[in-house]
């Protein structure tokens, strides 16, 4: 994690990914903040981190859990470069980078837990997150004080997408002297449910042969 934090403080920093005031308090406001969430994740199960940018959470999980298989999805060049240089040089094996979009994921990959931070409200997230869900999994989003305000502006989004009650988790009040805000999100209905999940009264997703385990292979 000590190597992580150098390259955000400096790579991370020179190419624009971090912003340079982010520096002295990487510890509290990023690694820290992120890796609480590990709490949240099963063991030994597959991890999706979209809009993953300089892999936060997704690269502090695959550190801090080298149990888990981490998917981090970023359609950025620029970022995706610097996080496949990362991955190589801390030689993380439990780490794949996928250039793209989310939503190009949609019918031919499936993970356990997909987790995003700061990428869009929450009612938003669900289309681009969903869809990666398998039936036994759940959406992990990271948001700060306004969480439980976005699942009420979520709510409808919510039923569409057919999910279970969200759950907004306080992580790391023991730890942290501001928290970390989680909004975890699972399905009403996992064992009626088809694969890919279908939007209720919305367009139905792409369809194709569902993989419900996500893969190691850096692309």
């Amino acid at each position: 994690m000590d190597a992580y934090a150098a390259w955000l403080a400096g790579p991370g920093v020179v190419r624009g990914l971090i912003g340079p005031r982010e520096a002295p308090r990487l510890w509290e406001r990023h690694l820290l903040n992120c890796g609480v969430v590990s709490r949240l994740v099963p063991d030994g199960v597959t991890v999706a981190d979209i809009g993953s940018g300089a892999g936060l959470p997704g690269l502090v999980l695959a550190i801090a859990r080298p149990d888990l298989s981490v998917t981090l999805v970023e359609p950025l060049l620029r970022r995706t470069t610097f996080l496949e240089e990362v991955v190589d040089d801390l030689a993380l094996g439990n780490v794949e980078v996928v250039r793209g979009r989310a939503e190009a994921l949609h019918g031919e990959r499936g993970f356990d837990v997909v987790t995003s931070r700061a990428v869009a409200p929450l009612g938003r997230l669900l289309g681009w997150s969903m869809p990666l869900v398998v039936p036994t999994g759940r959406l992990i989003a990271m948001k700060g004080r306004s969480a439980a305000a976005e699942v009420i502006d979520a709510a409808g989004e919510l039923r569409a997408w057919g999910c279970a009650e969200p759950a907004v988790e306080v992580l790391g009040d023991d730890l942290l002297s501001d928290p970390t805000y989680v909004v975890s999100v699972g399905w009403a209905d996992p064992a009626g449910m088809s694969w890919p999940p279908v939007r209720r009264g919305g367009r139905q997703d792409r369809r194709g042969g569902g993989n419900a385990r996500g893969g190691r292979r850096r692309t």
